[in-house]
């Protein structure tokens, strides 16, 4: 007799919210998984589907029940179930009649605390049937659902109004209702080509019955990759190729259940107007691919995914057409009305928005992020009058016709803008630099001016919130203060600036002047960037024990910082690393406890054995030899060249002795451990690691 089946569970409603519909599919399969781990239930791998009116799941050889388990009564304990005689007591008849067996088929089992009688008992499960409806419930109850709703005069909740229920274990359905559906073995087809019922006999044949008879594609990666190879296909006929955004892709994958491409296009002069005003037209508002040609240049067509095979696909055709066309027709009228004044002429509007109320407008924004954009384009090689200017200009597109329809375009406005009013190259370039990177990953600025933008206005935004004492708590984060550190670092780290970052945020808190009311605002941020800057040290896998090895020392720039942090992880490598780790250590205690201040000069004359000697002349040697490494940044060279003193530091610690009643030797003792410990602290705190 068989023990599994393959169970098939299908909740049937209205169309699920497209952006949702992977992620409760994905929360679906997990949390049904669990269900049946919880109770037992053995089962091969889960298949998932969704559609915008379904969300299911395969789950093959499931097992029919719980499987048979040994469970272990106690009894008494020895001295109570016997007398002493031997003799069984009423408490062990007792217990042998609830086990429905005699006194001698009773097994002793010992603890700790003693030996007791006990009983094997074999406990039947529960069958599937019993187990499934709660399961498949809890699952539906515990999905990502910030706002459930009720339908008709039904008490349910759920996402969308619920149509049906299929629930299989083999052939046979699974009886329950669940959100007010009762289960049963029919699904529906498509909307529109097949809206009737189709029965499924065995759930193994769901997917390929309800593609044949339903005119549905029930998996969603399958389906995706359909509409893949469809628009790419399709845009290879056209002569361009689709630019595929998977956001878009997956998000029209949930609109349809039969997808079939729609080529349409529209007119040429349309062209002028910025192509990413077009192209967030097409897929944002319509959930259209646009094409390039062969220059990457956009083209006028563009394919949409319709979710029915119809007669007449020029109407679909045409319609899109229709809808797409006042939004081109706004858009080439708003980069029209906006040529007709330069950016610089918006400087004065910023003045009526406020940035925050404690700090001031954009324009009182502006021109603090000028000031320091010009400090750190002049110490990165920039040109400090055309940072100056960027920085000015860098939020008047904010103002234009075209980011107020499209908000999207801030930024990238600001350079078609600044390139139509005949601005610099440079400058016009960093009108969308200055607002990255915006997400996490996102490419940085790479111009000078770019650069500079970038990071003076984050700082400002961090000592200005933090100084008015609005600083990130929890999940509270209302001005991206975290991602605004993250952007500062990530230029900082991967440019290699030579950048003071302490100084930059003592420039913004001066500029900032009576606005900022918090006394420790340059040391706070500067706390919560070093905060940062260990998560994405961690995400690149560097221990916490290495970071904190480096930012003992303080190095002066986050450059400094991560050519450290990589002469540090070279060190851990060498065979001595962990010898001299745990001397410096050793060192670092001694000096601490030794309650005085080591002397910056060693006596020679006070030296009584040959450890010290040789100690005293091997770092005088290797001071000589990593200064000039140290002077050229040469980290890892010099922690290396520094290896070579775990032999006369180990002999020292063998046979030396520096707390010693001699207050004159044992202070010269101290002084030659503290110039050991400043030859490594020249690079980090090795003791830490």
């Amino acid at each position: 007799m068989r023990d599994t089946a393959d169970l098939l569970f299908e909740l049937g409603t209205e169309e699920l919210p497209p952006v949702a519909l992977k992620r409760l599919s994905e929360a679906l399969t997990t949390e049904f998984i669990a269900g049946l781990a919880r109770a037992n239930l053995m089962h091969g791998e889960v298949t998932a589907f969704a559609t915008p009116r379904r969300l299911a799941l395969l789950v093959p050889a499931c097992s029919l029940g719980q499987p048979v388990r040994e469970v272990e009564r106690r009894g008494p304990a020895l001295q109570a179930a016997f007398d002493k005689h031997g003799n069984a007591t009423k408490a062990a008849d007792g217990f042998a009649r609830s086990c429905g067996t005699t006194v001698d088929q009773l097994s002793r089992t010992k603890t700790d605390k003693g030996e007791w009688l006990s009983y094997q008992l074999k406990e039947s499960g529960r069958p599937a049937s019993e187990l499934l409806p709660e399961i498949a419930e809890t699952a539906l109850n515990k999905l990502p659902i910030p706002k459930r709703m009720r339908w008709g005069s039904s008490e349910a909740q759920f996402v969308r109004p619920v149509h049906w229920l299929l629930f299989l274990h083999g052939e046979t359905v699974v009886p329950c209702t669940i959100l007010d559906a009762e289960a049963g073995r029919l699904t529906y087809g498509h909307r529109f080509h097949h809206p009737h019922a189709i029965d499924i006999k065995h759930p193994a044949d769901y997917a390929k019955t309800l593609e044949e008879k339903g005119v549905v594609i029930a998996h969603f990666e399958q389906r995706q990759q359909k509409i893949r190879e469809q628009v790419e296909r399709t845009a290879e006929m056209l002569g361009g190729r689709a630019e595929i955004d998977p956001a878009l892709l997956s998000e029209v994958t949930s609109l349809v259940e039969w997808p079939v491409p729609i080529t349409a296009s529209f007119e040429e002069e349309y062209l002028q107007v910025p192509h990413e005003a077009l192209i967030l037209s097409m897929k944002k508002n319509q959930k259209y691919f646009h094409l390039v040609d062969s220059q990457n240049r956009l083209m006028n067509h563009f394919i949409t995914i319709a979710n029915i095979d119809s007669p007449t696909p020029e109407v679909i055709k045409e319609g899109n057409e229709r809808v797409i066309r006042p939004r081109l027709s706004d858009a080439m009228f708003f980069w029209q009305q906006d040529g007709k004044q330069p950016l610089e002429s918006r400087l004065d509007s910023l003045k009526s928005v406020v940035f925050q109320l404690k700090l001031g407008t954009l324009f009182e924004k502006s021109e603090r992020v000028s000031q320091l954009a010009a400090t750190i384009a002049g110490e990165i090689g920039g040109d400090v009058q055309l940072a100056a200017r960027a920085a000015l200009l860098s939020r008047c597109d904010l103002m234009t016709e075209m980011v107020g329809e499209f908000p999207d375009m801030q930024g990238v406005m600001g350079r078609y803008q600044a390139v139509r009013d005949g601005e610099p190259e440079e400058l016009a370039r960093s009108m969308e630099e200055f607002y990255m990177p915006r997400f996490s990953g996102d490419k940085l600025a790479q111009s000078r001016t770019g650069i500079a933008i970038s990071i003076a206005d984050r700082l400002d935004t961090l000592v200005g919130i933090f100084g008015i004492g609005q600083k990130p708590s929890g999940d509270k984060d209302p001005f991206a203060l975290r991602r605004a550190a993250l952007g500062v670092l990530r230029n900082l780290k991967e440019h290699a600036l030579p950048l003071n970052l302490r100084s930059l945020l003592e420039f913004c808190a001066e500029t900032l002047g009576t606005r900022v009311v918090s006394g420790q605002v340059v040391d706070d941020v500067y706390d919560f960037m070093l905060e940062r800057l260990k998560g994405l040290y961690q995400e690149e896998g560097v221990s916490v024990n290495v970071f904190e090895a480096v930012a003992a020392v303080e190095p002066n720039t986050i450059a400094d910082f991560d050519r450290r942090i990589r002469a540090v992880l070279t060190f851990e490598k060498l065979p001595e690393a962990e010898a001299l780790a745990a001397a410096n250590k050793r060192i670092g205690n001694i000096l601490r406890k030794s309650g005085e201040s080591p002397s910056d000069q060693v006596s020679v004359a006070l030296f009584a054995g040959e450890e010290e000697k040789t100690l005293h002349q091997h770092i005088i040697a290797k001071a000589e030899q990593i200064a000039p490494l140290l002077e050229a940044f040469k980290y890892e060279e010099t922690l290396i060249a520094l290896a070579d003193l775990r032999d006369p530091v180990d002999r020292f610690f063998d046979n030396v002795m520096v707390m010693v009643e001699d207050a004159g030797v044992r202070s010269n003792r101290l002084a030659l451990l503290n110039r050991l410990n400043l030859l490594f602290l020249g690079v980090a705190d090795i003791s830490r690691i």
